[in-house]
């Protein structure tokens, strides 16, 4: 079931709201999170070189949290509140971690795969990425651990300022537009906006010289959130457009860390390699990359929206997806500006 024009009139103004909660809640929280100085303090690994607070996520589950109860109070039959349960879990988990550092791993990766475990076996069964070439367990199975990697690529490629506002809405708004383009399930579209509308609200926070960081508390309900987006986008059988529209992130991550393993490096340490974080380096801006990667993702919605035409049309589009990826990051791994 698709939404006439006239019916989307509440999903924006739905999501707007979710925009202008996060926009207006930030300056209290920047304020109170400095007080209590969770701050994130520069190291040789980081991409910023002054205390900046960190916990600005929280302000982004509020906005995201306040979309879905306003949804789910306009049309109670559609949503996603288990899913939406999952991020608060998730951001209460992250944010003990964030406040107070040193939580096991292993605790953290046990919640996201109690989240990701339970919401997938409860998602309908409606749609397969094999048309049923593959039995449906098996497609789950690699659907879980295609979630619980995606939420922590996402977390892990929050590295300049910036850069996950700019993912956040590209993928949000490209999801929108796959499901008004196919017709799909219009709860899923309000999702998507939601998610892209919080992310604007706290973009101005975020962008050039950070007035705050997301934290874990942000970057890991977000990844969740945006996985489920992309796992909605593979259950309509739109498997390209959900490897398309993330395309840059997780080329940039397998790159890199084909390159850290090649230098025989600890793969699981911190560290500052990833190509945007180069080209912050070279160009000498956060805004600048992050700006190139919007450039690009507007590209791959196309590409992800022209993928839904044939089979053949694709294949040819992750193809483009991918090559229009790899030039950007050798892009941003080019020369060092000269001084001047």
């Amino acid at each position: 079931m698709t939404m006439a024009p006239q019916d989307w009139f509440a999903p924006v103004a739905t999501a707007a709201a979710s925009g202008l909660v996060v926009l207006l809640l930030l300056p209290p929280l920047i304020a109170w999170l400095t007080r209590r100085a969770v701050m994130d303090i520069p190291n040789a690994r980081s991409s910023h070189v002054r205390a900046t607070p960190r916990g600005g996520g929280i302000a982004l589950v509020a906005g995201i949290l306040f979309g879905n109860v306003v949804w789910l109070v306009l049309q109670p039959d559609t949503g996603y509140p288990l899913a939406v349960l999952g991020m608060v879990a998730l951001a209460v988990i992250s944010w003990l971690d964030d406040r107070h550092g040193g939580l096991p791993v292993m605790l953290r990766l046990g919640m996201q795969v109690l989240v990701v475990g339970v919401v997938l076996a409860l998602f309908p069964a409606n749609g397969s990425m094999t048309t049923g070439l593959v039995p449906v367990w098996i497609e789950r199975v690699v659907l879980f651990f295609a979630w619980i990697w995606f939420i922590n690529l996402f977390n892990f490629m929050d590295g300049i300022n910036g850069i996950s506002g700019v993912e956040m809405v590209s993928i949000g708004l490209g999801a929108a537009l796959l499901g008004l383009w196919q017709g799909e399930d219009p709860a899923g579209q309000v999702q998507a906006l939601v998610l892209a509308a919080a992310a604007l609200g706290f973009l101005p926070w975020n962008w050039g010289r950070a007035r705050v960081f997301l934290g874990d508390v942000g970057s890991v309900p977000a990844g969740f959130m945006l996985g489920l987006l992309l796992l909605t986008l593979v259950s309509a059988g739109q498997w390209a457009a959900a490897l398309i529209l993330p395309m840059y992130y997780w080329v940039d991550a397998t790159l890199t860390l084909l390159r850290r393993l090649l230098r025989r490096e600890k793969v699981w340490q911190a560290h500052r390699s990833h190509f945007y974080q180069r080209g912050a380096d070279r160009l000498g801006s956060h805004a600048a990359v992050a700006g190139r990667i919007a450039l690009l993702n507007v590209a791959l919605i196309g590409l992800a929206l022209a993928s839904t035409l044939s089979p053949a049309a694709a294949v040819l589009a992750v193809a483009a997806a991918l090559v229009l990826a790899l030039l950007l990051c050798k892009h941003f791994a080019g020369p060092a500006k000269p001084v001047v």
